[in-house]
């Protein structure tokens, strides 16, 4: 699974060809024991995470919304993505 991006415990990678269960462009985000699979509009699609990780989640997405959709177009192509920053 490809990283996308890795800050504050949570771990959030992109999924190449990920198309078939969510249908929607998204991002699996792992984070201790927790797992959920966000979309980029910030919709909680599968999954779940504690509400303080949730907001940072997508803010950061929200931010990076314009990275997240290109990463997107390309992973759903099987291609590589580059890495996203943190917010700091």
């Amino acid at each position: 699974m490809p990283e996308l991006c890795r800050f504050g415990g949570l771990v959030i990678y992109m999924l190449f060809r990920d198309v078939g269960q969510h249908h929607k462009p998204h991002v699996h985000v792992y984070y201790g024991e927790y797992e959920a699979a966000i979309a980029i509009d910030g919709e909680l699609l599968a999954g779940s995470l504690p509400r303080k990780q949730l907001k940072i989640v997508t803010g950061w997405l929200a931010y990076h919304e314009e990275e997240a959709y290109k990463a997107w177009n390309l992973a759903v192509q099987g291609e590589h993505f580059e890495k996203i920053p943190p917010m700091m």
